[in-house]
């Protein structure tokens, strides 16, 4: 797949065009996102990606249009998983509501632009050495098996070294002051618990980039593929956040789901690497559609599985009369 200087360059214009769309629309007056709200915009990214990965499909065929797909359903379904933090870093700063969306905006923006770089680190060695698939399949698989392993232990939020580093630069007010990221305290110069969170939710997304990047390099190797299906993924994950809202937690069984999924594609990637060393039989290869297919089905029953293990649960807790 051939991607023209212009293309790029209109494809990152087209998504900061729709930053600056959500920045006017739902930034300019600050407030609580309803669940009514964040479904429309829910909506509205998801038909974006899609026509989108239409465009790709019409014109530069199916293969690139299924990878895109691929990578954008499995890239959406590891974000949801991360929602769970993102839930539980908002609670931890104790973020007001209507200050909630700006956090994830920005906080999202600045990972996009970091992954960006991973993007362009991670095509640039690909295209280089063969072994570094046998690295990516690594990594998703031992990711696969933390996350069983991760399970069952409770989810606490711990300041990483970014944060942890930043507080350090700066001293920190004790209140959020609206949007602001720094203010002037008795004449000093001070940063803000809104700077601090933005940080805090950007670099926790940049360490969740350590499992989704590989993992999406395993459906294509096309950086141009990679980098639009996790734009549209971050760039919709922020409304969801507000949409789903408790429901996250409901989806006992999505690690169970995505430990898959990882592990799947981690042996896609082995086994991709050993199509290249001219090891493995041509009768052991797994296309994209057999790739799809899978994602689809793990994702479509855990989430079922999830929500009816929730319902149950639910009765079980009514007491009977």
């Amino acid at each position: 797949m051939t991607v023209p200087l212009w293309l790029w360059i209109a494809t990152v214009g087209g998504l900061l065009a729709l930053i600056a769309l959500d920045l006017v629309i739902v930034d300019h007056k600050p407030h609580a996102i309803k669940p009514a709200e964040a479904a429309r915009w829910v909506i509205f990214y998801i038909a974006c990606a899609v026509v989108f990965g239409i465009g790709i499909w019409v014109f530069a065929g199916h293969d690139p249009g299924v990878e895109f797909f691929t990578g954008y359903i499995t890239e959406y379904s590891l974000s949801v998983d991360n929602l769970f933090i993102f839930m539980i870093i908002m609670a931890s700063f104790k973020v007001p509501a209507i200050h909630q969306h700006r956090v994830l905006l920005v906080g999202i923006l600045l990972a996009l632009a970091m992954r960006s770089v991973f993007i362009a680190v991670g095509a640039a060695l690909i295209a280089q050495f063969v072994w570094v698939f046998f690295l990516f399949g690594a990594v998703l698989i031992w990711t696969a098996i933390s996350m069983l392993r991760k399970k069952d232990e409770e989810e606490e939020y711990h300041e990483n070294a970014v944060t942890r580093w930043v507080r350090k630069v700066a001293p920190v007010t004790n209140d959020f002051h609206g949007h602001k990221y720094t203010v002037k305290v008795d004449g000093k110069r001070m940063i803000t618990p809104m700077l601090v969170v933005i940080v805090a939710i950007g670099s926790a997304d940049l360490l969740f980039a350590v499992d989704s990047i590989p993992a999406i390099f395993g459906i294509t190797q096309e950086a141009f593929l990679v980098f639009t299906a996790n734009a549209f993924a971050l760039m919709g994950l922020r409304q969801l956040y507000f949409l789903l809202g408790g429901l996250v937690e409901k989806l006992v069984y999505l690690s169970y789901g995505l430990a898959v999924i990882l592990a799947f594609i981690g042996a896609k990637l082995v086994v991709h690497a050993l199509h290249e060393y001219h090891v493995a039989p041509d009768w052991l290869d797994i296309n994209n559609w057999v790739s799809l297919g899978v994602i689809v089905v793990v994702l479509a029953i855990t989430t079922v599985a999830s929500l009816a293990k929730a319902k149950k649960d639910e009765r079980a807790r009514v007491p009977a009369e």
